[in-house]
């Protein structure tokens, strides 16, 4: 049982939670771009547009956000392990940005307006989680150089794929690959370790 004698006022002044909703189906000039541009990829739109709008994606998102890395440098034992830890919720939201190709259609597409199919999603995904912009954004830019560079093919064609494989393998072993940089400038404040 509740009680109200702690209770000091009713919120009145603040609008609802914005969830339940089709971020692409609500945003009729994206619609209008994605009808010029890339009209094959509405249904995709549409597809992330719902994620993006669905309650459970958006605590997973707050969760991830909510939940640093944590870099265990040993195990048990005292081995060194040098592995990062992330919450659950941010290999969902992994997961369904890669899934949803947000960082590969543009490689991928087979119709004309690759570019501002992906540009699209990446729009819509980004409404929701973009602690992952920086993956998805790397691996986007990092499939033609790959694919450019000898003997890194392998590489680009893992990063194309609509998949997410978090697993800590060889290239080999894994199903799809993400692409990040590093950053050690520590006098410029961008030591991103």
């Amino acid at each position: 049982m509740t009680s109200d004698r702690f209770a000091t006022h009713v919120v009145e002044n603040q609008v609802p939670p914005l969830s339940g909703f089709n971020a692409f189906d609500d945003d009729p000039l994206l619609g209008e771009l994605v009808a010029a541009g890339a009209p094959w990829a509405r249904d995709r739109c549409v597809a992330l547009g719902a994620v993006v709008g669905d309650p459970g994606v958006q605590e997973a998102a707050r969760l991830a956000n909510r939940y640093s890395p944590e870099l265990r440098t040993h195990d048990p034992q005292g081995g060194r392990l040098d592995q990062v830890d992330y919450h659950p919720a941010y290999h969902q939201c992994m997961a369904l940005a890669f899934g949803h190709g947000v960082h590969a259609l543009a490689w991928t597409a087979e119709q004309p307006g690759g570019q501002v199919a992906r540009a699209a999603l990446s729009y819509l995904w980004n409404q929701v989680e973009n602690g992952t912009a920086c993956p998805t954004g790397m691996a986007y830019a990092a499939v033609p150089a790959l694919r450019a560079s000898e003997g890194l093919a392998g590489w680009a064609e893992k990063l194309a794929v609509f998949g997410y494989d978090p697993r800590s393998v060889p290239l080999e072993e894994k199903t799809a690959v993400t692409i990040g940089y590093a950053m050690t400038e520590k006098q410029g404040g961008s030591d991103l370790r």
